[in-house]
């Protein structure tokens, strides 16, 4: 039903973009088909179907020719929504997008967390141009997040980053202040390493120092 809820949404037209479409349902992926096909739908509640006219934009980094093979996707619905293909190869196969992706991810979390301007030296670019990145470019948006939320500068350096994809932290995001969320990663990188701060510190990318003045602060 939530497919359905937005194109109802977009019935006037609109772009919807379903990401990760090789996991939907099967019946998910049937209904989705029969909108396609139709270009209409009936809006819950109503009986009369609506027209939509509406651009579909679709992503998966899955191999949905195998999924069909396997009988995991709809053949009928891959040829439909595959009218125009863009393969989008890995981050670490396009490192001159790094630059400019980071500073966005920088300009866009300074903003979010309410700090100053922040920027990235030259030899930290560097270093982000050498990782491999394999978590593509989610990874290196939650590589910056963590950066600025840790950082108590406006100059982000080669030890505000930690560039081994298992010790980037998660962190809930979706709610509380810039503290909560900072206090969030110490605590789970705490945790992880067993309460030893030097490898805390080493993790998280921050000096010692550093580390034991967010630990008073936050009573940790």
């Amino acid at each position: 039903m939530i497919v359905c809820y937005f194109f109802s949404g977009l019935a006037c037209g609109g772009t919807l973009f379903l990401d990760e479409i090789g996991n939907l349902s099967p019946a998910m992926q049937a209904k989705l088909l029969s909108v396609l096909q139709n270009r209409q739908l009936i809006r819950v509640g109503e009986n009369s179907p609506i027209s939509i006219d509406v651009r579909l934009v679709c992503a998966t980094n899955g191999n949905l020719l195998q999924m069909v093979r396997e009988s995991r996707f709809r053949e009928d619905l891959l040829y439909r929504i595959n009218t125009i293909q863009i393969d989008l190869p890995p981050l670490r196969d396009r490192k001159s997008d790094i630059p400019e992706l980071a500073r966005f991810f920088v300009d866009r979390y300074a903003n979010k967390y309410h700090k100053k301007a922040m920027r990235i030296t030259k030899e930290a670019m560097a270093k982000l141009k050498t990782y491999s990145w394999p978590g593509n470019v989610r990874e290196l948006q939650h590589a910056i997040e963590k950066a600025v939320i840790l950082s108590d500068a406006t100059i982000l350096d080669i030890a505000d980053f930690a560039f081994r994809s298992e010790d980037f932290a998660r962190v809930d995001a979706s709610g509380g202040t810039l503290e909560d969320m900072e206090k969030q990663l110490i605590q789970t990188a705490m945790k992880k390493q067993s309460g030893n701060l030097s490898a805390v510190a080493s993790q998280l990318g921050i000096t010692r120092q550093t580390l034991y003045n967010k630990i008073r602060k936050y009573g940790l």
